[in-house]
């Protein structure tokens, strides 16, 4: 168990150090030039408007049509196999899920948010140290995911590493303050990071 806290650890660092919100210099977090701009557009708006959402009940519909985009990002067969690999991760069939994004991935190699879901899918297999190396690639491509963070996150939490679930968790706040619960999470992973100094 430790050894794979300090796995998570050494994973995790680089994500958890990377602004959420400011693109790397590098460009990797762009939008992807092959989608169709009004696409892109329409995430670029929506992704922009997140952090001023008024309500959780309108975060929730932005996160949701934010999601949908993202899946839908790549070509017409990509996003078949993305939403099979949904339909799979949510059924629990974590291996055909994971196959089914990677399949996503060789047709779309730019296809980020098949990197969030494999990660999940890899987690529910037991591959902790895969499913941090997808959330990093995630993170690295789309700073702004807050899917990603919130798996993060939760992967930290599920590690007992409390101060990494925290760092994490901020993170998501930065980009999504109105996420779903994200204030009340916020004060129950501050009570356990205050617990363990304690």
């Amino acid at each position: 168990m430790r050894n794979i806290i300090v796995v998570f650890l050494a994973l995790a660092a680089p994500a958890l150090a990377q602004p959420a919100l400011d693109a790397p210099k590098t460009g990797v977090g762009k939008p992807d030039a092959s989608k169709p701009a009004p696409l892109k557009s329409e995430l670029e708006q929506l992704l922009e408007a997140l952090a001023m959402a008024p309500s959780e009940e309108v975060a929730a519909r932005m996160e949701a049509r934010i999601s949908q985009l993202w899946i839908r990002a790549g070509g017409p067969t990509a996003g078949l196999l993305m939403t099979r690999g949904v339909r799979n991760l949510d059924s629990g069939a974590a291996d055909e899920a994971i196959q089914d994004f990677d399949a996503a991935l060789a047709l779309e190699p730019g296809l980020t948010d098949a990197f969030g879901r494999r990660a999940m899918a890899r987690y529910q297999a037991g591959d902790v140290t895969g499913a941090v190396r997808d959330l990093e690639e995630t993170l690295r491509r789309e700073p702004r995911h807050f899917g990603a963070w919130r798996a993060l996150s939760g992967l930290a939490e599920a590690q007992g590493n409390m101060p990494s679930a925290l760092a994490a968790w901020r993170k998501l706040l930065e980009i999504d303050p109105k996420t779903p619960g994200g204030q009340g999470h916020l004060k129950d992973l501050v009570k356990k990071v205050e617990g363990e100094d304690s």
